[in-house]
């Protein structure tokens, strides 16, 4: 119990800023995750990957549900490639064991990059809301990038809520406020997909995955409420930075093995 406190002060905080980094523009892992394998190096990484997931999907969930409740964007779009993404994450988390990490991590770097270049050299992308009629074409594709995104997020994981700000955006015509509320819904079915398996499995530490969930929704109100604020421009700013450190660190893991 001594050893507990401290630990769990320390990740309460690391949650809160997960939870208000992630509603903004997606990206808590980053945060969230290094700082559960930092605190408690003595359990199984299934374990703290579990708690990590069972703490974020309430902050994802409470930030869908401002941005819901503030932000109008396409829902039969966003419900067809949550659907999808939640089936194909549990496809990704079996591949797990078949294709190595390592494998996958320069592919998702050089799409970063990519991704990171368009964004810059493209000075109007995100920047206005261009809603449009959807049409079958529209809903097989979000039902292809839901499938896409969903796999990779059981898969591997990092940048997933960058990857579906920047499409949303690039095949939707959503702005960046709009593609960050939308990319919550998918993320909500990405989490609740890994928590089937983490909470009937027992990977989930709930002594530290409780508090940690209650300053993730509390982080998330803080997230939500700048990006409403802030509007399209703080996110697109915002977005830039993560994609930068998400670069930084796969190139870094890549270089290191």
């Amino acid at each position: 119990m001594d050893l507990l406190v401290p630990e769990l002060a320390w990740l309460v905080c690391i949650a809160f800023m997960a939870g208000l980094v992630d509603a903004a523009v997606g990206g808590g892992g980053l945060v969230q995750l290094p700082g559960l394998f930092t605190a408690l190096p003595q359990h199984a990484p299934a374990a703290l990957l579990g708690t990590n997931k069972f703490s974020a999907v309430f902050g994802t969930m409470a930030a869908g549900w401002r941005y819901a409740r503030n932000v109008r964007f396409p829902w039969a779009l966003v419900l067809v490639a949550a659907a999808t993404a939640f089936m194909f994450a549990f496809l990704g988390a079996t591949a797990v064991s078949l294709l190595p990490r390592d494998a996958v991590r320069p592919l998702i770097l050089g799409l970063l990059i990519a991704m990171l270049v368009y964004t810059v050299l493209k000075k109007d992308f995100g920047a206005l809301h261009r809603p449009r009629v959807l049409g079958h074409r529209d809903l097989a594709l979000a039902l292809v990038m839901g499938a896409a995104i969903g796999f990779y997020d059981g898969l591997f994981g990092p940048g997933t809520g960058s990857f579906l700000i920047f499409l949303f955006i690039r095949f939707f015509g959503l702005d960046f406020l709009r593609a960050s509320a939308a990319s919550k819904i998918v993320n909500i079915a990405t989490n609740l997909a890994a928590l089937s398996f983490f909470v009937p499995a027992g990977h989930v530490l709930l002594a530290f995955a409780v508090p940690m969930a209650v300053a993730n929704v509390a982080g998330a109100y803080a997230g939500t409420r700048l990006a409403l604020r802030g509007g399209t421009p703080l996110i697109r700013r915002l977005f830039l930075v993560l994609v930068v450190v998400l670069i930084a660190r796969m190139g870094w893991d890549t270089v290191a093995g």
